[in-house]
């Protein structure tokens, strides 16, 4: 399974970064793409120096025009895009009343379009190989409902939907594609939410979780790889819990 390409997007930082993490060490080379453009240099850095193959492109998944140009970079400098994670989103905290149509468009232009957007730039290359791996990031708030947060939980039951429709219509063509959502992650994006008051303490939720604790990046990231090896290939479509029993 060495020796493709991966894209995983959110990349700088958070479960994004566990992916690319773990991708790289399973030989695959990876770009790194997030609007964070330092904080994916550097990350893509740390992989260099480890060994591995990695570039960075600071972007943001919502500008379909410059994701056109960062994926044609990524063909001309490390090749084909066969893998592709889609970590990228934001919060957002808002009573319903109080969603304006600005901060819907928001998140929904990130967490949904951007992830439509990696998914069908990508999709072409693997549709010529043959051979592709797709996981989308969505949330278990797509899955229960979430109070103050009913522009994301939207967003991300878009995401749910979105990757069982390419999953049926691409199965043929070699391609997988599923999605993870997770529910209590340790992550900055968690702690900056914990920290502004928007979110109870991490460490407290997390004991809420049967295994006593919140997950972790690399929990994630762990089986977005199995998702992505030849090893997942009869798995598509499917919508994979890494919660810790939260959700059953």
């Amino acid at each position: 399974m060495t020796g493709r390409v991966a894209v995983v997007t959110g990349a700088a930082s958070g479960i994004g970064l566990g992916v690319a993490q773990r991708l790289a060490d399973a030989g695959h080379a990876v770009a790194l793409l997030d609007r964070d453009g330092g904080a994916a240099k550097q990350a893509a850095a740390d992989l260099a120096g480890a060994g591995h193959r990695a570039e960075a492109y600071e972007v943001d998944v919502a500008d379909r025009d410059a994701m056109e140009q960062t994926f044609a970079r990524v063909r001309e400098e490390l090749g084909p895009v066969t893998i592709l994670v889609t970590s990228a989103g934001i919060e957002s905290f808002q009573s319903v009343l109080d969603i304006t149509p600005e901060s819907w468009e928001r998140v929904l232009s990130i967490n949904l379009t951007g992830t439509f957007t990696s998914m069908q730039l990508a999709a072409a290359d693997m549709i010529a190989a043959g051979w592709g791996r797709i996981v989308t990031i969505s949330s278990s708030s797509a899955q229960s409902g979430a109070p103050r947060m009913a522009h994301y939980a939207a967003s991300k039951g878009g995401v749910i939907s979105l990757t069982k429709a390419f999953a049926r219509e691409l199965a043929g063509q070699g391609i997988t594609a599923n999605t993870v959502p997770p529910t209590i992650v340790d992550t900055p994006m968690a702690r900056h939410a914990e920290a502004a008051g928007e979110v109870p303490s991490i460490d407290m939720m997390g004991g809420m979780v049967p295994m006593g604790r919140a997950g972790t990046p690399d929990d994630i990231a762990a089986m977005c790889a199995f998702l992505c090896s030849d090893d997942a290939s009869y798995i598509t479509g499917q919508v994979i819990g890494v919660n810790g029993g939260m959700y059953i």
